[in-house]
């Protein structure tokens, strides 16, 4: 039996809990907390420890924090679990302990709060993407935010806060955690960025708003971003379009840095003006985010008792911001020559290049030029993250230029860039005529001057195919018309060679889902390898099967060993030792005869190949180019 969304037994031997609802109905301003992590660090915690875990190893500190935010006046405590989930909790090895640590730290602040604030369930994004940009499922990410929930509910928390999302798919799933076990009261707020408003998926946050509204949440609203300002802004559009009671925990502006630290800066008196902007516009729940303390919120509630909210505005209905957007996506052979090519069943060959590392193209353009004399039909230009090189977005214009014979392909990859900055660079391409896109998730960096650095994926290859579809309907990520679709040709990567079969094969059919147009494999050098590979795959979509022209033993030698992904026979190797052994130039040939070989024995099964060169130089290259040719 529930009441109120708890089950009867669950706070037996705790201490009462305010009626976050009924505080609600009353139609009065309340006051949140400040920054938790802020105030632990400021104690002495170093930023290496899981904050969560401080519930289990010092509940005192935590509880102290929540006292001293009780006497600056905050009637709504948040607890001390923002990471507190299975997929953070695993960085520290904790993941075991989900529901003990939320429980914990309800127990810590329904403790604290003492029946005069109400005691807040505080839920964070998992920290990984989920589908559509991401390899993890709804489902998933709502399993994962539910063994949050069940910690928080037996640790008899009055309410939930949802807080710091910046993916709407992402929030959804949290929102139905929660209301899959409880009919506690919501608070679902995301972060904006910038000066537009959106958040980081593309999301406006007047669509965060009718979403939350949708779903059935008690409260919506904005935490985090870059300070009181932005928030304010993006607050008064929301109170455009929903009736909804609205939050506001802005942190106390943009940080600084300060010998190495990073400080907050903004000062008390400053986040209390901004405080009584925010109650003008709508917001009933006021408080702070990163950099806030409890000086911060004393300003904050002497604000608010001398304020009073503005009256909910007239709800604008859902259709009036829908755009123009999902149109069909234009079909593939009139996209671009690859994208006909492709369609039409011809056989494509594509040559890979790299970047040059200065400026000066003149190089790389006169092997274009060569290439495209000797039957090319696309440069691939290959994005290397472990070197500085001329970006490929740029090469790939300056062939388009002054290549007219071939089309560029622009290889781009997804680590270490954030969602935001892969869109910009998309819209770029597509307005600049760049149509063709091998779309890689990237490989993690190799060993380097800097052992603490970790490579980040934002979004992997699938999620990107899925915003490269989208735009080729003429939205973005969050469904924003963009005006007339992009027209990519959007490729993926297929390794055939893979150790973990059956999760290649899996990735290999998100891809197709996604939209993916055609599929590049790594080196064939094993043709039943690859058949069998496409075989168990049912290739759904036109491959090129990857080629390299050997033009020595060690380099044979070196991805037969060397080189994860990349499968050699041992016969291969042998030939070019035997070869090497009449001399240089022989390993030359043989390896473009090997090459040779297997491209016209895929004749037929595969779209096409995409040759390149180990090292740098062309005359194997070539060699093949004009042996397909002939």
């Amino acid at each position: 039996m529930w009441v109120r969304g708890r089950a009867l037994g669950a706070g037996e031997g705790r201490a009462a809990v305010a009626d976050l609802r009924a505080m609600l109905a009353e139609g009065r301003v309340l006051v949140a907390d400040g920054a938790m992590g802020t105030m632990l660090y400021e104690r002495g915690v170093f930023v290496n420890v899981c904050y969560d875990e401080l519930n289990a190893t010092h509940p005192r500190l935590v509880e102290e924090v929540h006292a001293r935010y009780l006497r600056a006046g905050a009637e709504v405590l948040e607890t001390n679990t923002f990471g507190a989930n299975p997929v953070k909790l695993s960085s520290y090895r904790l993941e075991e302990r989900t529901e003990e640590l939320n429980r914990l730290a309800a127990e810590i602040a329904v403790r604290a709060a003492g029946g005069r604030a109400a005691a807040v369930g505080a839920i964070g994004p998992l920290g990984i993407r989920v589908e559509p940009l991401g390899p993890t499922s709804l489902e998933e990410a709502r399993e994962y935010f539910g063994r949050q929930v069940d910690g928080l509910i037996e640790g008899g928390v009055d309410g939930f806060i949802l807080e710091t999302f910046s993916d709407l798919a992402e929030l959804e799933q949290a929102f139905r955690a929660v209301r899959s076990r409880c009919d506690l009261p919501l608070i679902a707020q995301v972060t904006v960025e910038g000066d537009d408003g959106k958040i980081a998926s593309g999301a406006s946050a007047e669509q965060a708003a009718r979403a939350a509204d949708e779903w059935g949440a008690d409260v919506v609203g904005l935490n985090c971003s870059v300070g009181p300002a932005v928030v304010l802004e993006a607050l008064e559009r929301m109170a455009g379009v929903t009736s909804l009671p609205l939050s506001a925990q802005p942190n106390a502006g943009f940080p600084t840095a300060v010998r190495e630290r990073k400080m907050y800066l903004t000062r008390p008196d400053y986040m209390a003006q901004y405080a009584r902007r925010l109650i003008e516009a709508g917001a009933r729940i006021v408080g702070g985010c990163c950099g806030t303390t409890p000086e911060h919120i004393r300003h904050i509630s002497e604000q608010v008792a001398a304020s009073r909210p503005r009256t909910a505005s007239v709800r604008v209905t859902r259709e009036a911001e829908t755009g123009a957007g999902g149109q069909p996506a234009p079909p593939l052979a009139t996209r671009c020559g690859l994208g006909r090519r492709l369609a039409e069943g011809e056989f494509v060959t594509s040559v890979q290049v790299l970047p040059p590392r200065g400026w000066d193209t003149a190089a790389l353009l006169r092997d274009c030029h060569a290439l495209a004399a000797a039957g090319a039909d696309v440069i691939a230009v290959h994005e290397d993250r472990g070197a500085a090189r001329l970006g490929v977005f740029a090469a790939a214009a300056m062939i388009a230029h002054s290549c007219p014979g071939v089309e560029p392909l622009v290889h781009y990859t997804c680590r270490d860039r954030k969602l935001s900055r892969m869109m910009s660079d998309l819209l770029g391409a597509a307005a600049t005529g760049l149509h063709n896109l091998l779309l890689l998730t990237g490989d993690p960096p190799g060993p380097a001057p800097y052992p603490d650095y970790r490579s980040v994926v934002d979004v992997d290859s699938i999620g990107l195919t899925n915003v490269v579809t989208g735009l080729n309907a003429g939205v973005d990520p969050s469904g924003n018309d963009i005006g007339n679709p992009a027209g990519f040709v959007a490729g993926v990567a297929l390794n055939q060679s893979a150790r973990d079969r059956t999760r290649e094969l899996g990735r290999f059919h998100w891809k197709v889902d996604a939209g993916a147009d055609f599929a590049v494999t790594q080196p064939v050098f094993d043709m039943g390898q690859l058949r069998g590979f496409l075989a168990a795959a049912g290739q759904k979509i036109p491959v090129l099967a990857g080629i390299v022209p050997l033009g020595s033993a060690r380099q044979a030698e070196f991805l037969q060993n060397e080189v994860p992904g990349v499968h050699v026979p041992d016969g291969v190797v042998e030939r070019m030792r035997r070869a090497e052994g009449r001399g240089a130039g022989r390993a030359v040939a043989e390896g473009m005869e090997i090459a040779l070989e297997i491209a016209e024995e895929l004749r037929g099964e595969v779209a096409g190949v995409q040759i390149s060169a180990v090292r740098e130089g062309m005359e194997g290259v070539l060699g093949v180019v004009e042996g397909l040719g002939g």
